[in-house]
């Protein structure tokens, strides 16, 4: 394996490139990753109402695209989230309040996200206000993270014909509450007629497979290897794979 994947930065060059179809990829998937922390992080941060900010939010991946926005950014300077979150500061002081709500699509196809979904979440989450908006930003970039890899591995289950196994990976890892006792390997195999055996062979290589998603969908958003391993560790508690 290279020891820098050209996949690493390649986001970034992308949006900023001349391909049509490879800019609107990336611009997607910069935005599954980077619409809900930014949304929430305008809500709690600038105290904007749930219209405003999910038209700041829109305008922010527009003018990513515009202003080219993104050539501007230096990895050796800061993470690539932390310089969209300066630029989301930069869209609320300089240019929201003065503006009207004219909603601009230019080329970008948005990503259909549950608007209404990550609203309630916003706003019903209790204790949500006890982090700062920058600490929240943070949380809700990383949650972002899983959730397009959990995306993607249930396609990629779907596509393989494994979809017992994307079902037995939510069952066990993902749906309850996290404080309480996750369910019996013998209680999954019945549920979901299948051994008790074949449970533990489907969840190991559901969670290799997984791992492995969550550390290529950090390639894309990381622009240099110090950064992909320092999420990575952060994310996943270990080191990735040279």
């Amino acid at each position: 394996m290279a020891p820098f994947p050209d996949t690493r930065g390649s986001l970034v060059a992308a949006v900023t490139g001349g391909d049509a179809a490879a800019r609107s990829r990336a611009l997607e998937t910069l935005a599954e990753a980077y619409w809900k922390p930014v949304y929430t992080y305008v809500r709690l941060k600038a105290g904007l109402s749930h219209e405003e900010a999910a038209d700041l939010t829109q305008e922010l991946f527009t003018k990513l695209v515009e202003k080219e926005w993104l050539s501007r950014f230096d990895p050796s300077k800061a993470r690539l989230r932390t310089y969209l979150r300066v630029l989301v500061d930069g869209l609320v002081a300089n240019e929201w309040k003065a503006r009207t709500r004219l909603k601009r699509g230019g080329e970008m196809k948005f990503v259909s996200f549950d608007v209404d979904a990550v609203r309630r979440e916003v706003e019903e989450r209790p204790g949500a206000c006890d982090l700062s908006p920058e600490d929240f930003f943070e949380r809700e970039w990383a949650r972002s993270v899983f959730s397009v890899a959990v995306e993607r591995f249930r396609a990629l289950c779907a596509s393989n014909g494994h979809s017992i196994r994307f079902a037995l990976f939510t069952a066990y890892d993902l749906e309850g509450d996290a404080a309480a006792a996750r369910p019996r390997y013998e209680d999954l195999a019945l549920r979901f007629g299948t051994t008790a055996v074949d449970v533990t062979n489907q969840l190991a290589a559901a969670r290799r497979d997984f791992r492995r998603i969550v550390l290529d969908v950090l390639r894309e958003l990381t622009v240099s290897d110090a950064e992909f391993r320092t999420e990575a560790r952060a994310l996943l508690g270990v080191e990735p794979p040279p």
